[in-house]
């Protein structure tokens, strides 16, 4: 029998091609631990980007086809898919200057020893240009859904005004905890959270003005224990105030997720958002359309609010259209209920939209970060 060699299956493997990546998995160093018994029994690691991978079944069929396509003298294949999740800020870096002249000290612009949440890797901002679209409902079912894969999550409930984190996941009399000056995010369904709510009583009216609900977010971001995680979606208040500008300036934002419906009164304020968020170079992850469709009992949709306006915004700005999320009463009795649908009714049309949302969202952040201009984390 002839011997196979680890040189071998990795020349097999180069011709493996990460499909949103556009380089072979070798060079891209995603394959690990090879290893080839005297039977011919080969095993390895397929390291993924992140482990809500979207085409990890495809992947590894792939790698399974090309060994097999080189080294028919091999017996069993064994692929292990993995997951290591990567970040734009993953590269240390000292003062510097851009094309445009401005200068970014390792604080702003990232370094790993001064940015703020360094042990994050990335960090989301979920927003919308008007409120009523479901914001909230979507942000709290990505975070969900991210952390079922695997994936370390946080979440925290940037709508100091209207905060619904509580209710969405039935901590409405939990308080966190304060050890070395520091609060502890509460944690459900294997999400950490943050929000005002659970730090003032439910029914107080928060009379702040821009200064002071910016001061708490900056709190939020440099008083509160994270720890190391893999995704941290601010869930923002709907507009282009104080609150957006502060996250902006103050964090290396990954990217924005624009929520939307498809109505054009919808749409037409969230290209404001859109623009927004492009003054302050925070690059654009992708539209979600909430709301698309109600599903009739004869199986038929009744298209209550316009028919795909959100895909269409997406196609016309050049943004990737990261899914669409039916009307489906789960979801609503989910949020008030504290189990959101992804949780709750797993297998409805809306659970599975959502957990689909995620998969795009992750996988537009491994695209973003496998972008040269991703390594300074300017925002």
């Amino acid at each position: 029998m002839a011997t196979i060699d680890e040189h071998q299956i990795l020349k097999a493997l180069s011709t493996v091609h990460d499909p949103d990546l556009k380089k072979d998995l070798v060079s891209l160093g995603m394959i690990r631990g090879i290893s080839v018994t005297e039977g011919g029994d080969i095993s390895f690691q397929v390291v993924l980007t992140t482990p809500a991978c979207p085409l990890k079944d495809e992947i590894r069929q792939s790698c399974i086809d090309a060994i097999r396509a080189e080294l028919p003298a091999a017996e069993r294949i064994d692929v292990e898919m993995t997951a290591e999740v990567t970040s734009s800020c993953s590269h240390g870096h000292d003062d510097h200057h851009h094309e445009d002249g401005h200068q970014c000290s390792g604080g702003q612009c990232g370094g790993q020893e001064e940015r703020p949440l360094k042990e994050v890797k990335n960090i989301i901002a979920v927003a919308s240009g008007k409120g009523g679209v479901g914001k909230s409902t979507v942000a709290v079912n990505l975070a969900v859904s991210l952390a079922a894969t695997g994936a370390s999550v946080g979440l925290v409930d940037a709508d100091l005004y209207g905060p619904s984190i509580p209710t969405m996941f039935g901590l409405h009399s939990e308080q966190p905890k304060v050890v070395e000056k520091m609060l502890q995010p509460l944690e459900k369904y294997g999400v950490k959270l943050m929000s005002i709510g659970f730090l003032v009583e439910t029914d107080t009216a928060l009379i702040w003005r821009g200064p002071m609900a910016s001061s708490a977010i900056k709190q939020f971001i440099t008083e509160v224990a994270w720890g190391e995680l893999d995704y941290l979606i601010f869930d923002l208040p709907p507009g282009t105030g104080d609150i957006q500008l502060t996250l902006a300036q103050t964090i290396p934002l990954t990217g924005a997720v624009i929520v939307t419906t498809p109505q054009d009164v919808a749409l037409a304020d969230v290209s404001k958002a859109v623009n927004m968020f492009a003054k302050v170079n925070v690059p654009i992850l992708g539209v979600i359309e909430n709301m698309s469709w109600y599903e009739l009992p004869d199986g038929s949709r009744d298209y209550l609010f316009g028919q795909k306006g959100g895909e269409r915004f997406a196609k016309a700005r050049g943004l990737a259209f990261l899914g669409s999320v039916p009307i489906n009463r789960s979801v609503g009795e989910g949020g008030d209920s504290g189990t959101p649908a992804v949780i709750g009714t797993p297998d409805s049309s809306a659970a599975e939209a959502f957990k689909s949302a995620s998969k795009e969202v992750a996988r537009q952040i491994s695209i973003a970060n496998a972008s040269p201009s991703s390594s300074c984390c300017c925002s």
